[in-house]
């Protein structure tokens, strides 16, 4: 167990941000941490790394108690915030030399990260530049350098990919990929769901300052979610293929429109190759499948959109 936080209770005057939370990190996993606006994920991570203190429950951290080795703590962690932190004055890579060293890395070893850090995020051609001339992207990609620079043990992001382009999107998502595969501990937040789908091994759902729901994305939505959706054009569909259709085990709803069949089943029914062969002998216009998502789930658990208003 890397960190967990236990009924941590968290009050800015009136409000509760923060509603007996309870979450665990294991060692080496990449989990993800969804919310609408407002549920609580970043005075989670405030606490979680000692930037705020919870008014009741207990934070550990690498077997120790956030009370009284934060400085110890906070060596072995890497933060990467929503806003960036960067000295638009110096260049890349003195941002990462600097960083490194308040880290605690120095030398021929600092030298040799830096670079290393550079070669990875694409950045290697702009070291010698300042990010004040740098796409948002490419601040986005040295924000995280200057957060793993001191190869962390923990590693925190929190919407890191957020207002950028494609491309370092795709270069942020397989960076952190890569550090996943090499054993770091991730915790992650994003408003992307397809981000969080792709990266994350084990997924929380918080809602009102507390852990609504957890689990991998399809223990979540099966756990949340009972029907998965099938639409069928056939030409010249008849009734006898409607009623066949309804007497397969699972299917619980099916509607018929002239060419379109429109099947509802439970999920994990699997009835999708059942339903073709019944279909067979007719003339198959087209299939669309619908499966339940993360983001289906999400929106039954809170009753919100991610994106939501208010704060995070």
């Amino acid at each position: 167990m890397i960190a967990s936080m236990t009924n941590i209770v968290k009050r800015y005057g009136r409000h509760t941000a923060l509603d007996h939370m309870n979450m665990t990190i294991s060692k080496g996993e990449v989990l993800g941490l969804l919310g609408p606006n407002g549920a609580g994920k970043s005075t989670s991570i405030r606490v979680l790394t000692g930037l705020t203190s919870a008014d009741a429950g207990d934070t550990t951290l690498f077997g120790q108690k956030m009370r009284g080795h934060v400085a110890d703590i906070k060596r072995r962690i890497g933060i990467v915030p929503q806003d960036l932190a960067l000295y638009e004055t110096l260049s890349a890579m003195d941002n990462l030399t600097y960083f490194g060293r308040l880290y605690g890395v120095a030398g021929g070893m600092l030298k040799s990260r830096v670079w290393e850090v550079l070669d990875v995020l694409g950045l290697s051609d702009v070291a010698k530049k300042s990010p004040k001339k740098f796409s948002g992207g490419m601040k986005r990609r040295l924000n995280i350098g200057c957060a793993v620079i001191h190869k962390p043990e923990l590693l925190i992001l929190d919407e890191p990919t957020v207002g950028i382009d494609p491309q370092s999107r795709n270069h942020i998502l397989d960076f952190i990929d890569e550090m996943g595969r090499q054993g770091t501990t991730i915790l992650y937040t994003s408003h992307y769901m397809e981000e969080v789908a792709r990266l994350c091994s084990r997924i929380l759902i918080m809602d009102a300052g507390r852990v609504i729901a957890e689990g991998s994305v399809e223990e979540i939505t099966q756990s949340v979610l009972f029907e998965e959706s099938m639409s069928l054009d056939v030409k010249d569909p008849s009734p006898a293929l409607v009623e066949a259709v309804k007497n397969i085990q699972g299917v619980t709803r099916v509607e018929a429109h002239r060419q379109r069949i429109m099947v509802t089943s439970t999920v994990g029914a699997a009835n999708f190759h059942r339903i073709l062969e019944i279909a067979a002998p007719y003339i198959i216009l087209g299939v669309t499948t619908h499966r339940p998502t993360l983001e289906d789930a999400f929106l039954a658990l809170t009753g919100k959109k991610l994106r939501d208003g208010g704060e995070g």
